[in-house]
């Protein structure tokens, strides 16, 4: 009788063991599931917020002599990008601050300091 409550009881724990075994056999598949797909829907996000980037410009500055015929306005549209600017008012008015101008008049062989964007990092 004592062996076989013996053995009996050896079998429960054998029979508990593997059960509990099982058990945190799949715990640890099912962590690992999540894992993976928390990560692969993270990396997905990521992916598509760096997809739509648009394309970096620099800004510059160059000097420039002004000619016959050239005017702050000229300057401003030809290189005042409305994706930095309001208007060209205010590339005007940038160019002024920088350069000490208190009005719109420039005179022909005078420098100016002029900013400017470019895509290419130099």
């Amino acid at each position: 009788m004592i062996s076989n409550n013996s053995e009996l009881r050896i079998k429960n724990n054998r029979i508990r063991r593997i059960r509990q075994l099982r058990r945190n056999i799949i715990m640890c598949l099912l962590t690992f599931m999540l894992v993976i797909c928390f990560s692969v829907i993270f990396f997905s996000f990521k992916t598509k917020a760096q997809g739509n980037q648009e394309e970096i410009l620099y800004k510059y500055y160059k000097s420039i002599m002004v000619s016959e015929g050239d005017s702050l306005w000229k300057y401003a549209q030809m290189y005042g990008d409305n994706q930095y600017y309001d208007s060209y008012e205010d590339y005007m008015q940038e160019v002024m601050n920088m350069n000490f101008l208190k009005d719109e008049t420039i005179t022909i062989g005078q420098y100016l300091v002029i900013p400017y964007y470019s895509n290419e990092f130099i």
